[in-house]
């Protein structure tokens, strides 16, 4: 049986403000590198429409095709610069669309190093088609800074 994968590449620089967790949001369509169970659509299960994927945080959700044991990875690309801490999570819900109340999970606090800020990471939970998930970030520095890339990505383990 196929591993439902839903793979998701953000390659232009995303505005985060100091303080309080942004959603990352993707682009829809040509921006992605792989969505073929539609995991990541501009209209979402509930019926919602995107039209703006620049500034809905619904662009950054991931409703996962079928139940399982999903698989999460994550890069992220912050831009060189003064920090005294950055941030990342999964979240399943993180705008409260469903009953479930939000769930955060693989937290990590990180301190910079010079230069520009790399990271990857990973997680696994279960996961379920009416609970969307997200990757959140944050930082500790002044005013607002950019994400240079990120990627976002669930594989299904059935």
């Amino acid at each position: 049986m196929p591993i439902p994968v839903c793979s998701l590449i953000l390659n232009e620089q995303q505005s985060v403000a100091e303080g309080t967790y942004h959603v990352v949001r993707f682009p829809f369509g040509g921006g992605e590198s792989y969505d073929a169970e539609g995991m990541h659509q501009v209209r979402q299960p509930d019926g919602y429409e995107v039209t703006d994927w620049r500034r809905d945080d619904r662009s950054g959700l991931i409703w996962p095709s079928v139940d399982g044991w999903g698989s999460l990875t994550a890069m992220i690309f912050w831009e060189a610069g003064n920090y005294s801490e950055l941030r990342d999570q999964f979240v399943r819900d993180p705008l409260g669309l469903t009953d479930d109340p939000m769930d955060t999970t693989a937290t990590d606090h990180r301190p910079p190093s010079p230069g520009m800020q790399c990271f990857t990471k990973h997680h696994e939970l279960f996961v379920h088609p009416d609970v969307p998930l997200a990757l959140r970030v944050a930082h500790q520095g002044r005013g607002t800074r950019r994400l240079a890339h990120a990627q976002f990505k669930l594989a299904i383990h059935t």
